[in-house]
This record gives C-alpha cells, structure tokens and sequence, in this order.
C-alpha cells in the first residue's frame, strides 16, 4: 500500500513526494531509486532531516497511532490508511492528537472514491431505487501475506472483520447512516490457518439490513461486489465481471429499464483521487468526503462485529465510547 501511495502522490503535480520509511533498508534502497526520493530508517530521522507538511501512514494497523501522535506532535498534516486504529481508545487518541495540534488526521476509506461506489450512493440518494430493504456486499480473496505475517497475528491487523470489512461497514453508513445492530459469525478457530470468512448481518436506524461477506480463504485472486435492493428495483456490480453497475427497476416506471455505468481503464486510481481530495482539504480548506470520525465509526462497527462473532450473540450500537476497547 505505500507502493500504491508513493505513485498516487507523484501523479498529483501538486504534491511533491519528498521520501520514504521503511525498516527493510533493501526494500526501502529498491523503492526509493525507483521513483527518486530519498529513504529514511525511522520516522524521526525523517522528520529531522526532510521539510515535509505531510505525513501518510501506510504502516500495518497496530502501528498507526504511534506514528501519528509523533507526526502531529511534530506539526504535520497526517493521513492514514485505514483502520485507523485497532481500538477506539487509541483512534480517539489519534483524533485529540491532531485536535490538539490542529491538524488535519485524514483517514483512506478508498472506497468512498471508487466511481462504481459513487454511483450506487448516488442512486440511493436519488431514491431511484425506492426505499431500501436489503444490501449484500462481498469483499475478499486469498489470504494476504504481509511484513511479518501482521495480518494473520489479532493483536496487529484486528482480524478481517477489521482490516477487510471495515471498507464496506463505511461504505454502508455513507449510504445508510448509523448502524444499529450486528450479528456476525466466523470461521476463525474452526479451520487450521489464518485464513478466515466473515459473514455479518447489520441493521440499520434508517430501516435496510445488510448481510456483508467477506473471505480470506479463496485459493487466489481478489473481487468484491454489492446489490442495493429497493421497492422499486435493484443494482448489482461484481468486479469479477469486469463490467458496469447493472440498474433494474420495475415495469411501468418510466425509467429505463436498466442502466449501465461503464468504467474506463484510462481514469485515474482511486487511490489518487483520495490523496488528491485529501490535499484539497489539507491546502484549501475543502470539506472532506471522509472524516476521522467517519474512520472512528467503521472501527466502531467492525469491533461490534468481532464481539458478536467471539461471544455468539447480537452486538448493540451505540454504546461504545472514546474511552472502550
């Protein structure tokens, strides 16, 4: 993901990428001669010997506070890639922080910059749809390997609940608002290995349910799709498909009957349009489409799922506060 972030930054022609950290020097020599910025070792070399304004974590989960607090402590704008934090504790830390510092802590739910996303709000907000009665989301593939195994270790990813779902759990309250009530179950201590699958029923305050997928235990690749089902018809997009949002509502409307949303392989990465988006809001004072308390809130989520799926039973929101685990 620092991969993916170093190259969105050095296609925004308003942003000037001025290094990199990384504990691996062999990784960090390979990257950095690649796109010709300098390494560092550590956070606080860098904010020694660079004159930098902002800062974009894209370390593994259990490390982000600890770089953030030191990143705004030093005065600089941070961005994070999410989950912001493991446990609400140390994301509200995270967010007194930059309060303090009055700074920007700008959270990368990407999700919220995928055109195909965009579109299926938009058609909710539009009401084309009708009201909403049921979603399905499906997120997933093979189990991911990462710096030190962190994603299959609890105590560093959150568990996939956590690192995965927490993508559509923020997708569903941009659409949907506050969540109610989640039912999960897993298949965490039930299979050998750290592969996982989720499946997560939420309930909303507006009215819809949703039931969210989603799998580390595919043999390989990567996909994810959704349905929005209303009174009045519904979408489906399957990135396995490769193809556009499909529209389908009901006879008689004098609508079209369906709607397609072509994508194109030339438009610009998600990923870019987040970090162009957040540098609006760092330089110009814009109003962000995805704030820290948005990311506070997705964890919220995701944390209620994980207690439903340790202790079998429903999870309420809200409920949890600054001060919970």
């Amino acid at each position: 993901m620092g991969f993916v972030h170093a190259q969105a930054w050095q296609a925004i022609p308003e942003a000037q990428l001025v290094g990199l950290v990384d504990t691996d020097p062999n990784l960090l020599k390979t990257l950095g001669e690649s796109i010709g910025v300098s390494g560092f070792p550590n956070l606080d070399t860098a904010l020694r010997e660079v004159d930098v304004d902002i800062i974009d974590i894209c370390l593994p989960t259990h490390l982000h506070r600890e770089a953030a607090e030191a990143a705004l402590a030093a005065g600089k704008h941070v961005i994070c890639e999410k989950p912001l934090a493991l446990s609400l504790k140390d994301a509200r830390a995270i967010i007194d922080a930059a309060a303090a510092a009055k700074k920007q802590i700008l959270v990368g739910h990407v999700l919220r910059f995928f055109r195909v996303y965009q579109k299926a709000r938009q058609l909710v907000l539009d009401h084309t749809l009708g009201q909403i009665g049921t979603i399905k989301t499906f997120r997933g593939g093979s189990y991911p390997k990462g710096w030190h195994d962190w994603y299959g270790d609890p105590a560093k990813s959150g568990t996939l609940a956590t690192d995965l779902l927490i993508h559509d759990f923020d997708f569903l309250m941009w659409c949907f608002g506050p969540v109610e009530r989640v039912y999960a179950k897993s298949l965490a201590g039930h299979i050998t290995g750290a592969a996982d699958h989720v499946l997560a029923s939420l309930r909303f305050k507006s009215g819809p349910i949703a039931h969210v997928e989603g799998t580390w235990a595919y043999p390989k690749g990567f996909s994810y799709a959704f349905e929005i089902a209303g009174a009045d018809g519904l979408i489906h997009f399957d990135s396995a498909d490769k193809g556009p949002i499909h529209t389908l509502l009901r006879s008689g409307s004098e609508r079209n009957a369906s709607v397609e949303v072509p994508e194109s392989p030339v438009e610009i990465s998600p990923y870019q349009a987040e970090l162009a988006h957040f540098l609006e809001v760092i330089t110009h004072d814009a109003l962000p489409v995805v704030t820290a308390e948005d990311g506070y809130n997705a964890l919220a989520v995701s944390l209620a799922v994980r207690d439903s799926i340790q202790s079998g039973e429903p999870v309420l929101l809200p409920g949890r506060t600054g001060g919970e685990s």
